[in-house]
């Protein structure tokens, strides 16, 4: 009978599970969650805990669990872009980095089951759509197009509306909240390409197609700023549209801060990417709030 292996045995360290988890992705899905419930325009009394169950399901739990199976399954890549990552450095030993994945994954769909009916099937969409964009046979990263519009759809419009549905008691939220969720996951998609470029040369030896790689640098950074600006020029001309202009106001002044940025970034795409994800996507997610608000104020909620 085969022995396990020393790795197999060997727990890793809570301090490698929590950058495994890499606490600071779980921003963005839990902000699109907190949008859904403002825009749903019902009052948080009635429902925060489930709204912070939710916020905690769509953070440490969903996007978490996304991140263990992106790092089991691009444990080769890191190896050549980031060789100190938990997995390629050994300090999640064998094969640790697929256990958590699962777990993690199988964790949230107990938590969204208690949530509800609705939470249930919109978690479970996240997850496959975690694990379809990292794990063959499919690996949607290997296609910047796909790979992006799947991660974008599960950060923010799949969490977006998941809160406002949440607050609605399990109720499919109406069409403008749809409609903003749908917008928000496509400028997400520029988000995710700005994350490629740290990552060029080793997507490149491995076949991974992101938009760098595919289009090149200058040609990815024009399609990145060009899917985060559309989509919020259109949320602003629907605000105005739905007689909520000051909210319009608000996310073109944003959207102005913003495209005064991006000039900066286009200039040397590959040396400012990631400082235009540190700073230009802030006005990005502070856009969404304030779509929300007009949103909420346009249902006549409190």
């Amino acid at each position: 009978m085969a022995q396990p292996t020393a790795s197999a045995l060997t727990l890793p360290a809570s301090s490698a599970v929590l950058e495994l988890l890499k606490p600071v992705t779980w921003f963005p899905p839990m902000w699109a969650f907190g949008c859904g419930v403002v825009s749903s325009g019902q009052p948080l009394a009635a429902r925060w805990t489930l709204a912070a169950a939710g916020v905690v399901l769509a953070g440490p739990l969903l996007c978490a669990a996304s991140q263990a199976t992106n790092d089991w399954f691009d444990r080769h890549v890191d190896a050549i872009n980031e060789p100190n990552r938990p997995i390629p450095s050994g300090r999640i030993p064998g094969r640790w980095g697929l256990y958590l994945a699962i777990l993690w994954s199988a964790l949230s769909l107990l938590v969204a089951a208690a949530l509800g009916p609705w939470v249930l099937v919109a978690a479970a969409l996240g997850v496959l759509l975690s694990w379809a964009y990292s794990a063959p046979p499919l690996r949607l990263k290997r296609n910047g197009w796909w790979g992006n519009a799947a991660v974008g759809f599960s950060y923010e419009g799949l969490a977006w509306i998941t809160g406002a549905a949440v607050m609605l008691g399990g109720a499919m939220p109406e069409p403008r909240v749809l409609v903003l969720a749908l917008l928000y996951s496509l400028g997400a998609h520029g988000i995710m390409t700005l994350n490629d470029f740290k990552s060029i040369e080793g997507d490149r030896r491995m076949g991974v197609g992101s938009l760098p790689v595919r289009l090149g640098p200058n040609n990815a950074a024009r399609v990145a700023c060009l899917m985060m600006v559309v989509p919020q020029a259109i949320v602003i001309a629907l605000l105005f549209g739905w007689g909520r202009p000051w909210h319009g106001a608000i996310v073109g002044a944003l959207l102005a801060v913003q495209l005064a940025l991006m000039l900066r970034f286009l200039a040397r795409p590959i040396e400012r990417a990631l400082w235009y994800s540190a700073l230009g996507v802030n006005f990005f997610v502070l856009g969404m709030l304030a779509a929300a608000f007009g949103l909420r104020s346009a249902t006549g909620g409190a």
